[in-house]
């Protein structure tokens, strides 16, 4: 089949999925998506796709990372790195020489080098795995928060591991310090690479709207979306980590977001295109996992024979101990930092084994995974083959299957068993914020002296009677503490005198201009508090969404107000408008 029609089909079962995982609650869409995939390409002419790790890792790694470094709320991600790096770096170095001898031994004539390779590739974690079996399942939100950061990085310290575990193979030799000093030069150069990039991106990005305002958003976009994929190559090519790059570069271009408040048309199409590109790059990255499987399970299993018991017993046990490691790790080297973080307020729940169980069943593995093991070479330097490559890419087949399952049963049954807490942190920080932007927009209603005296005394009365009359709406949503907006008066127009209908319309123009001078200063007043850390990156754009959503109904509104006053203004004198 040609590249094109693959890609277009893969694009519509992905989007064919999501509509049927709305119905099909019980079974998280990843499941869904694999099992398809492996249902099509079973079949001796069946739909069968090269897998290609190195394209595979430039298309759809750097834009799913940038978005998740680009939404991941920052004060979160800051306030808890202890727990983050303890999983990202340590867990990944605690995973690949235990587990890695645990391998060595259990698997006779794989090397060790290689048994740490296979270790390397089952390291990191998929968040977005995670997130889709979770959903609505109430995975406390701090913990969310950790494994999203988990994610981010440790894609980046699995394949640096398996960098270094493939060229001990290939060349026989390995030294812990060259492997310090290499890891450091890719995981600082990447993150420099990426902040780079992303700052300067987002000072070009501001030049130019300075000067053209919000008329270019559809090309700044574009550029947006392009980005993570820059930021991937330059980081390959200048030897640090592409991966570690794209994520950099999606948290600096997002803490220069919170300088572009009034861009609105720019971050209404943002958002759109980012949910669009998650929800199809994730359902192809899934979809494609499942069309590998026969070729890699099936093909493996069938060439074993009556032996085929042997291999399922690897994946179990090599599955069980990944897991079992996660559980240690998350027990002895994590739960003093969320402790810690509990007590600071920075973490509302409390550790907990019930916690510790969700947070090590949530360790999936996915597409990272299996790109990684793929892109293990054939041939050695001297042509003979790679020693047990086709039982690492097995293996770590596997274990992606074997947690994806075990997680989709035993997180929801773990989850159910927590403690329900009551209002959210985020809930009561978000309540809060609206509480502040109602009173700045009050503030901002009062007028100024030089106001007073550049307006006739029939639009300074007319504007303290509107004042009054939006300052009561918003001490009554201060005092309901309303998540809604302010209902819009409804000034209906009849026959009357043509002096009351120019009172009116004028009146309703007013409103209308004091309605979207209320709702800047809500704006700003919600940035103003993500500056200040009261509320994080989630909550910012949840509120702020709104606030856009209201500007662009009033905008268009207060063009046909705008032009019914005009010609009420215009209208001869005793005249009907």
């Amino acid at each position: 089949m040609h590249t094109v029609e693959i890609v277009l089909l893969v694009l519509l079962l992905g989007a064919l999925t999501g509509i049927a995982a709305r119905y099909v609650r019980a079974i998280p869409l990843p499941l869904i998506q694999i099992a398809l995939g492996a249902l099509i390409a079973w079949p001796q002419k069946g739909l069968h796709i090269a897998f290609d790790p190195e394209l595979f890792l430039l298309l759809f790694i750097p834009p799913l990372l940038f978005a998740d470094g680009w939404r991941i709320p920052k004060r979160e991600f800051f306030s808890l790195y202890r727990p983050i790096l303890r999983l990202a770096l340590g867990l990944v170095l605690f995973t690949v020489v235990g587990l890695g001898w645990l391998i060595h031994w259990l698997v006779p004539g794989m090397p060790l080098t290689v048994a740490f390779a296979l270790a390397a590739v089952v390291s990191p974690t998929d968040a977005v795995a995670v997130s889709a079996i979770t959903r609505n399942l109430g995975m406390p939100e701090k913990t969310m928060h950790i494994l999203e950061g988990e994610s981010l990085l440790n894609d980046a310290s699995g394949l640096v591991a398996l960098k270094f575990a493939i060229a001990a193979t290939l060349t026989g030799l390995f030294s812990w310090t060259e492997v310090a000093k290499e890891f450091m030069w890719m995981a600082l150069g990447g993150l420099g690479v990426g902040t780079l990039i992303g700052w300067g991106f987002s000072y070009a990005r501001s030049t130019i709207t300075r000067r053209l305002g919000d008329v270019a958003a559809t090309q700044m976009v574009l550029l947006l979306i392009l980005l993570p994929f820059a930021a991937y190559i330059v980081g390959e090519k200048i030897g640090v980590s592409g991966i570690l790059s794209a994520v950099a570069a999606g948290i600096a271009t997002n803490f220069a977001d919170l300088e572009r408040s009034s861009y609105i048309s720019e971050r209404l199409q943002t958002e759109g295109t980012w949910s669009m590109v998650e929800a199809s790059f994730n359902g192809a990255i899934f979809l494609l996992l499942g069309l590998q499987l026969p070729s890699i399970i099936g093909v493996t299993l069938h060439d074993a024979g009556s032996e085929w018991w042997v291999l399922v017993g690897y994946v179990v046990i090599i599955s069980s101990a990944l897991l079992l490691m996660r559980w240690i790790w998350l027990t002895l080297g994590v739960q003093r930092s969320l402790a810690r973080a509990h007590f600071q307020g920075k973490m509302a729940e409390r550790p907990s084994h019930l916690l510790n169980l969700a947070t090590t069943m949530a360790g999936i593995r996915g597409t990272v995974t299996l790109a990684g093991a793929l892109s293990v070479p054939m041939l050695l330097n001297n042509g003979q083959p790679f020693p047990g490559r086709e039982m690492l890419v097995f293996l770590a087949t596997g274990t992606i299957l074997f947690t994806l399952v075990l997680g989709s049963i035993a997180l929801p049954l773990i989850l159910r068993r927590m403690p329900q807490p009551g209002e959210s942190p985020t809930v009561r920080e978000e309540r809060l914020a609206r509480v502040a932007a109602c009173q700045s927009a009050i503030g901002g209603l009062t007028l100024s002296e030089e106001e007073i005296q550049g307006h006739t005394p029939e639009w300074v009365a007319m504007h303290q009677e509107v004042m009054g009359h939006l300052t009561q709406e918003y001490r009554n949503r201060v005092q309901l503490l309303d998540d809604g907006s302010g209902t819009a008066s409804s000034i209906e127009i009849q026959r009357e005198a043509p002096e009351v209908v120019r009172q009116r319309k004028l009146r309703y123009l007013l409103e209308i201009e004091l309605r979207l001078r209320c709702i800047h200063q809500e704006r700003d007043a919600l940035y103003a508090e993500r500056q200040a850390h009261r509320i994080n990156d989630e909550s910012l754009r949840r509120l702020v969404s709104e606030l856009d959503m209201q500007e662009i109904s009033l905008r268009k509104r207060l063009v046909v107000a705008r032009r019914a006053a005009a010609s009420a203004v215009a209208a001869p004198e005793g005249g009907t408008p």
